[in-house]
């Protein structure tokens, strides 16, 4: 018989499998121990940044979703019992999220502070639209993206520093990578997160941007970016020799790819606006010959 608490992480599952991504989210690669608490992470995530990012909604009712996330997340550190079913514009599967992850919290020992630094990020990303400087944007991502990387290795048992720098490096460079390659849709929708020191450095102007003309200032500014996230990459890369079993090929995929869509946007001449550098089926097999012939050293 299916307990409530399989079905929530079920659901957690099935979310992680049903939403587009660059990298590998609790793919087969994951240890099976680890893939449903990983599920249950992301599902949590994935809500409280749409909440930050989807539809037309209004500035005041974004910051109630991610305060009543931020409720509910509180509750379920003491609470396994289901909470209160889903309120206006929070997803269908609420409750399941949180019977799982309140699980996957004190199964785990996970440190609820990088929960709220996800909220935390989400919240500013409802506001802010502009980073002066490069430390602002990688503020940014030590609490947007680099909290993912930390969890993941605390459901995987490790606690280590030199691990959580590593793990620190790549999480910023794959939030890097995302901004690179969407930096047209987040125009989109107001944003720009390339900072204005080098935007500034390379005369980039927001009206070409605007206009769809990815100009040579703007190629120099995107060149700077895309070498800036590389350095990044590289120096989080001893991670992916660093654990054991099956997370070490998921690390590596998840490294590969962030790397491969770097190259895909150099590729383009940086022309991001044009087409969305992105991975699809097609990568598979380079995928598996890299994975395959990996080489600590690179």
């Amino acid at each position: 018989m299916v307990t409530g608490l399989e079905a929530a992480y079920a659901s957690c599952e099935h979310a992680a499998r049903s939403h587009y991504e660059n990298f590998p989210v609790a793919s087969w690669l994951v240890p099976a121990s680890m893939r449903r608490h990983v599920a249950a992470l992301y599902a949590f995530a994935r809500a409280a940044d749409d909440f930050a990012d989807e539809g037309a909604r209004a500035v005041a009712e974004r910051h109630r979703l991610l305060d009543g996330w931020r409720g509910r997340l509180n509750a379920s550190l003491t609470a396994p019992a289901p909470g209160p079913p889903p309120r206006d514009g929070e997803p269908s599967n609420t409750v399941e999220i949180f019977l799982a992850l309140g699980d996957t919290i004190r199964r785990k020992r996970l440190p609820v502070a990088l929960f709220e630094d996800l909220l935390s990020a989400f919240a500013q990303d409802v506001t802010v639209t502009r980073y002066a400087a490069w430390g602002d944007v990688l503020d940014y991502s030590r609490r947007s993206a680099n909290p993912v990387g930390r969890l993941v290795l605390r459901i995987a048992g490790y606690d280590e520093p030199r691990l959580d720098a590593w793990s620190d490096a790549i999480c910023s460079a794959l939030q890097l990578t995302n901004f690179w390659q969407d930096l047209k849709v987040d125009f989109d929708r107001g944003r720009i997160y390339l900072p204005a020191e080098e935007m500034r450095g390379h005369g980039a102007e927001e009206g070409d941007l605007a206009a769809g003309r990815i100009t040579q200032a703007w190629r120099a500014a995107m060149a700077a970016a895309v070498a800036r996230t590389r350095a990044l990459f590289l120096t989080g890369r001893p991670l992916c020799g660093a654990v054991a079993g099956r997370l070490k090929h998921e690390l590596r995929a998840t490294w590969l790819g962030g790397m491969r869509v770097l190259s895909r946007i150099e590729r383009v001449d940086f022309d991001v606006v044009a087409r969305r550098p992105s991975l699809g089926a097609a990568d598979a097999p380079w995928l598996a010959w890299k994975l395959v012939t990996w080489a600590e050293q690179p």
